[in-house]
């Protein structure tokens, strides 16, 4: 008796759609290149106000905010800049900004309160004003400082010595909630393999890479064709590979409601990243067998550091996303299979005082028709993920883990005796699923509110569903 391999056909698959949880990110419609922000209105409780949030202007230098120790309680959009900032010392130069990015009226409190870029708004920084500013020279993350001691006048502008600080001690009483998209065109990639390629859309019809025209506007895209191992001794046709694309569309979430007053933190806040996700990759061949834990394979790193404008104030948002091919196999199965995925995801931290922290995350993902088949037995599970982090003036707040997966199992066997008779028996199941998970940091403290002592995790979120299942005998 002898036995033959036999490749058994799965066939195409109905739309299937996995709630992750009751609430799901807002899909993204598109970018626009940012418009200017709106103008404040006091809130509901007549003493603070409430801030726009909105992308800051391109093309033309953010002059800095600074919360004057005055007594006075008014955080204005300066006429100066940071001119350079050593961070082992905490040294700072500051100076006057180039002329018309601080001159014209600016969004910040009521007149009342704050004339936005009034007469005073380039007068010299004194001990006790904090500093909000933009990527400058030295501090590529921006800088949120404080002024503990003004060292004196230099050619270059007047040289201060700073200490850490909050986004309490500018946004103070004030409220903000809004949405942030990311400009594709601002986020730099740095591929770990050959075989990747970048692409994006924006407004005004502008596009870079091979498949930016068929994007969506605000749409990032990445394309991978890579080799994994194959499994020893594997034909020549069962080399092992993945290929396909992660597209998506992110936006940054920020919220701060401050404590009457001005207090000493927030009484609520929120820190996340959101943004619609499309992927369609396919992995084919024997995949070698894994030891230890599953084979990451990191293919890019994304970078970007928008800064979103609170008011007045420019606060910078540092995001990072590494996209990888994951692969786990008991390198006896051959496999070709092909999904796609779309949905949407949010991850964050939400504060609200007396509680703390707590982690945000959700996701909602629909799974297209699937198109694959298996030879011979064997386990195999593959993923198409990505892990992001979302921070402030370069302190890391959030980190997920987003891994859409389909994961496939076979025992499959055909015999043949001496009289010609045959038979097969066996059976195959194929998965869907996707798993969630990350961590909040010690540097959401940055808004002002408690430090926690360890990290507190978002939890694991996983869903799987069955894509098919059967039984082959005759």
């Amino acid at each position: 008796m002898r036995t033959l391999a036999r490749r058994v056909l799965i066939p195409g698959l109905t739309a299937l759609a996995l709630a992750a949880t009751g609430c799901s990110s807002t899909p993204h419609a598109g970018a626009a290149d940012p418009a200017a922000p709106a103008t404040l209105s006091p809130s509901a409780d007549g003493t603070s106000q409430q801030l726009d949030v909105a992308a800051a202007p391109q093309g033309t230098p953010t002059p800095a905010a600074v919360a004057r120790a005055d007594g006075k309680g008014r955080t204005e959009k300066s006429a100066l800049k940071v001119a350079s900032y050593d961070k082992a010392s905490g040294r700072a130069v500051i100076a006057k900004a180039p002329q018309g990015s601080g001159s014209s009226p600016a969004p910040g409190k009521s007149p009342s309160k704050a004339p936005g870029a009034s007469p005073e708004a380039d007068k010299p920084v004194a001990v006790g004003d904090v500093i909000a500013s933009a990527p400058a020279p030295g501090a590529p993350a921006g800088l949120l400082a404080k002024v503990t001691e003004v060292v004196g006048k230099t050619d270059k502008g007047t040289e201060v010595k700073t200490a850490s600080t909050t986004l309490a001690a500018v946004l103070g009483d004030d409220k903000a909630d809004g949405k942030v998209p990311v400009d594709p065109s601002a986020v730099t990639v740095e591929p770990l393999m050959k075989g990747v390629t970048f692409s994006w859309a924006k407004g005004q019809g502008l596009t870079f890479g091979p498949e930016g025209a068929k994007l969506p506007l605000g749409n990032l895209r990445l394309d991978v064709n890579a080799a994994v191992d194959t499994a020893p001794g594997a034909p020549a046709s069962a080399g092992a590979s993945v290929s396909g694309f992660v597209q998506l569309a992110p936006q940054v979430e920020f919220a701060y409601d401050g404590s009457p007053g001005g207090g000493a933190g927030p009484r609520g806040a929120f820190l996340g990243m959101s943004g619609d996700w499309s992927s369609q990759w396919k992995l084919q061949g024997r995949a070698a067998a894994s030891t230890g834990a599953p084979k990451r394979i990191p293919f890019a790193k994304l970078h970007s550091s928008p800064v979103i404008q609170v008011g007045p104030v420019p606060v910078v948002v540092n995001l990072d996303l590494t996209c990888y091919i994951q692969v786990e196999a008991d390198g006896s199965v051959t496999l070709e299979v092909q999904q796609d995925v779309k949905g949407d995801f949010k991850i964050g931290g939400s504060y609200a005082a007396g509680k703390g922290w707590t982690p945000v995350s959700a996701s909602n993902v629909q799974s297209t028709p699937v198109r694959a088949s298996v030879t011979a037995a064997g386990r195999v599970k593959g993923a198409l993920g990505a892990e992001a982090s979302v921070g402030l003036y370069g302190a890391v707040g959030v980190t997920a883990d987003f891994a859409p997966y389909l994961r496939g199992e076979a025992d499959l066997k055909a015999t043949a005796s001496s009289d010609g008779k045959t038979s097969v028996n066996g059976a195959w199941a194929l998965y869907g699923g996707f798993d969630l998970s990350g961590n909040l940091q010690l540097q959401l403290s940055l808004f002002g509110t408690p430090l926690f002592e360890r990290r507190i995790p978002l939890g694991t979120l996983n869903r799987e569903w069955a894509l098919s299942t059967g039984q082959v005998g005759r």
